[in-house]
């Protein structure tokens, strides 16, 4: 199966409410590369490095958000493949 890259923002109730740390326990523990920071527009941007069905459930987890918290749009970026994809994936500040 094919490595992809995916690069969201998450838009919605989605800072202050554990986002972050909710798409790093997801994405590591389906053993993907990559980031998540907040943004300061409100969003969370998210940058990820996996195969391609690893991908798809952590963009499932995305568009679920973890509870407190409510997903109004998971909208695709421009993919930069130049920028580094730690693993484990890590929180960016």
């Amino acid at each position: 199966m094919s490595e992809v890259f995916a690069h969201v923002e998450v838009t919605g109730r989605v800072q202050g409410v554990g986002f972050r740390e909710f798409t790093r326990t997801i994405a590591q523990r389906l053993g993907i590369a990559g980031w998540v920071r907040n943004r300061e527009d409100g969003c969370v941007e998210v940058a990820a490095f996996g195969k391609a069905s690893q991908i798809e459930t952590l963009l499932a987890a995305l568009r679920r958000g973890p509870a407190g918290g409510s997903v109004h749009e998971v909208r695709k970026l421009p993919i930069d493949e130049q920028d580094l994809m730690p693993k484990p994936f890590v929180i960016r500040r």
